[in-house]
């Protein structure tokens, strides 16, 4: 086997396996950055002895157990060594089992409690947002530094700065690594799926560069999203979220064209989305009412996406419904975000006066000064309505805030049609 094909091989089954790797020994030694520390050891001997020996027939397995050993080592001569040895000598001495094979045995048990521990550590809300999108898609994501920085258009040293800063929060604020019980568990579960959105959105509609859409960082969502549902299958907001995202994905072909240029919703090829990713949407967000989740703001989303979905043609598409569902997330979540949707649909649902009416309103709004999309909608409301002097002028100041240069040759060329 040559050097570079098992470093590819490596390569892979670190993406598939290191999450779980980072978990189990994180379990163990009660600290996420000496687990990754562990688990990257552990990579670092499958560089040196692939090459010569092959990969294993498990790999994961091999790493696990390379892992193990490290860890064993770690507690033996760390500082948490005497108070983990009192804890578990009453029952090593009681079973008589050595240290090592009750070391050994804890990092393979609870995989899937593991793993939700993990997630809910890694989005600590003691952690900045922009925090706990790096370390999650470290840990969890498995992607390297160089790679989140490439995805969020910020510098390698920015994202280092922020990971390590994250572990050192994390270990100084003695965050147990556990499932949250009782009303923590809503309230962290909350940012648990906060979290994993914002990676989403960000590759369904990037902020800033040259790209309209990142598709890498919607799967490494979906993914965390379907791990999530697995882990936590009661929580109606988890299958909410994983049926928003799942059904937004399904466009991501079409949201395209073939010069990268951006296709917005209603002038999207309905015959390029990805039905799998509706079905599988749409069956998401079925579970999710079946457990009393209807009115969830995720929930609520998707069901928006899913009146979209549903309709075989733009014109298909029941607004009137639409309405209704932003009405309803208005209520649970007031924000002047929704608002502006709920404008959109109003226009659509009830002709361009009446959204713009709402637009209007929120043209003061301090939340919204920079906020490129506002200027945006209320150029297509002005245009509808015969107003094109007018419609010039929020194009090209929305043009202005936009930090995506797509988005941005997108507004001009709707100024120009004008």
């Amino acid at each position: 086997m040559t050097r570079r094909t098992a470093a590819e091989a490596i390569d892979a089954v670190w993406r598939i396996e290191s999450a779980r790797l980072i978990a189990g020994l994180a379990r163990v030694v009660g600290d996420i950055g000496v687990a990754e520390d562990l688990a990257q050891d552990a990579l670092v001997a499958a560089l040196e002895q692939w090459p010569e020996s092959g990969v294993p027939d498990n790999p994961g397995a091999w790493l696990m157990a390379t892992a193990k050993h490290r860890a064993i080592d770690h507690l033996r001569r760390g500082k948490m060594q005497d108070k983990k040895h009192e804890h578990l000598g009453r029952e090593l001495q009681e079973r008589q089992i050595s240290p090592e094979h009750d070391l050994a045995a804890a990092i393979d048990d609870q995989v899937g409690d593991d793993l939700l521990s993990l997630i809910f550590t890694a989005c600590h809300p003691v952690l900045t947002t922009e925090a706990r999108v790096a370390l999650t898609l470290r840990l969890l994501g498995g992607l390297t530094t160089e790679e989140i920085a490439r995805a969020f258009l910020v510098p390698k040293a920015t994202i280092q700065q922020r990971i390590v800063r994250a572990k050192r929060t994390l270990a100084a604020a003695r965050v147990p690594f556990e499932v949250p019980r009782g009303a923590e568990l809503g309230q962290r579960l909350e940012s648990v799926l906060e979290v994993v959105y914002l990676i989403f959105n960000e590759g369904y509609s990037a902020t800033a560069g040259d790209e309209w859409v990142r598709p890498a960082l919607c799967e490494d969502a979906l993914r965390l999203g379907r791990i999530l549902a697995e882990l936590a299958p009661a929580e109606a907001e988890v299958h909410g979220l994983v049926a928003l995202m799942e059904i937004q994905a399904s466009r991501i072909r079409a949201r395209v064209g073939p010069g990268g240029e951006p296709i917005l919703l209603l002038d999207q090829d309905r015959g390029r989305w990805d039905h799998l990713l509706v079905r599988r949407g749409l069956a998401a967000l079925a579970r999710a009412d079946a457990l009393g989740g209807a009115s969830g703001p995720y929930t609520l989303q998707a069901a928006i996406a899913a009146c979209h979905a549903r309709a075989r043609t733009a014109e298909e598409t029941d607004w009137t419904r639409i309405v209704a569902l932003y009405d309803a997330l208005a209520q649970l979540m007031p924000s002047p975000i929704v608002e502006l949707n709920r404008a959109v649909a109003l226009g659509m649902a009830f002709g361009p006066a009446a959204g713009l009416e709402v637009v209007d309103s929120l043209t003061t709004d301090p939340a919204l000064a920079g906020y490129h999309l506002l200027p945006s909608v209320r150029g297509d409301l002005l245009a509808k309505l015969g107003r094109f002097d007018e419609a010039r002028t929020e194009f090209a100041r929305a043009a202005q805030l936009t930090q995506n240069v797509r988005e941005r040759e997108l507004l001009h060329k709707k100024r120009e049609a004008l």
